[in-house]
């Protein structure tokens, strides 16, 4: 789980000191904290944007944890100041502060409010903010929504099962990048293979597509229906609809399911047993 590390940002600010100007924000945090001065905080977080540069960290292939996950969403040391800003005080006193930043939110502009989601997994008591997390998926403006649901633990965290499955599908309607969604394995669910199986019969009557990914979370739910399904995606004449119902039926924990896949895609079930089948590989056959 990533948690407040406001050392950590601190740290990445500190060492582009052209970037951002680390010694002003600080002399008002010390200041915003001592005093509890609201009115300072609101007007230290409205000109940040002329403190900090909207430049993009410059991070290569990375295991920490923190430092790929700022990476997947290209953040800015704008975008960072802001967090740094609001974690630090949240750190200090979040029951006086926890309803200050939420008024931040609430007025924010899109672009404001797209950092929040992005790094809101960052702030202490992130759970604190959850209505706002949940609210951002019933909009209709892709790069808000992009915010909760690409690249952000924030969801598999902290979504119950209900908001998760609204997220999973109105990230599938709206075709985005499945692949993005992360903790799709650990969130899968009953009612959202279910939920998968009645979206693609109604694209299929209609003779529309599907994206093959949306099948990920159903492995460990292939009842009757959704093994006819799977029939259904072996036989296609579409090697990503094979693949994706070959990783399903591979990955179940149901003997129908194995010897189907072994009976109509024999070769594919070789490939699933020598591990030279992943989900990745879906996109580079669309």
């Amino acid at each position: 789980m990533i948690q407040s590390q406001t050392n950590f940002l601190k740290e990445l600010l500190e060492a582009n000191p052209s970037l951002t100007d680390l010694a002003w924000i600080d002399e008002n945090l010390n200041y915003i904290i001592k005093h509890k001065d609201t009115q300072k905080l609101y007007l230290t977080y409205s000109l940040l944007a002329s403190k900090s540069a909207d430049k993009p960290l410059l991070i290569g292939e990375t295991k920490v944890p923190e430092l790929a996950y700022l990476h997947k969403q290209i953040a800015s040391f704008r975008q960072l100041s802001r967090v740094y800003l609001l974690a630090s005080v949240l750190k200090a006193d979040f029951d006086f502060f926890g309803p200050k930043v939420a008024q931040i939110i609430q007025v924010a502009d899109q672009g404001e409010l797209i950092t929040f989601l992005k790094f809101l997994v960052l702030l202490p008591r992130a759970e604190y903010f959850k209505d706002t997390a949940v609210e951002a998926l019933r909009t209709n403006i892709t790069p808000v929504f992009e915010a909760i649901s690409m690249n952000n633990p924030y969801p598999e965290l902290y979504f119950n099962e209900q908001q998760w499955n609204q997220m999973y599908l109105k990230a599938a309607f709206m075709q985005l990048n499945l692949g993005q969604i992360m903790g799709v394995e650990k969130r899968a669910n009953a009612e959202l293979a279910r939920i998968i199986s009645d979206y693609a019969h109604e694209r299929w009557a209609a003779s529309r597509d599907i994206d093959p990914m949306i099948w990920r979370p159903v492995s460990l739910y292939l009842n009757d229906e959704l093994l006819a399904d799977m029939d259904h995606l072996l036989k296609s004449d579409q090697p990503s609809e094979n693949i994706a119902a070959a990783l399903c039926c591979y990955h179940s924990s149901s003997k129908e399911a194995l010897e189907l896949l072994e009976s109509v895609m024999p070769e594919l079930y070789h490939s699933a047993s020598n591990n030279e089948l992943n989900w990745n590989q879906l996109y580079d056959l669309q």
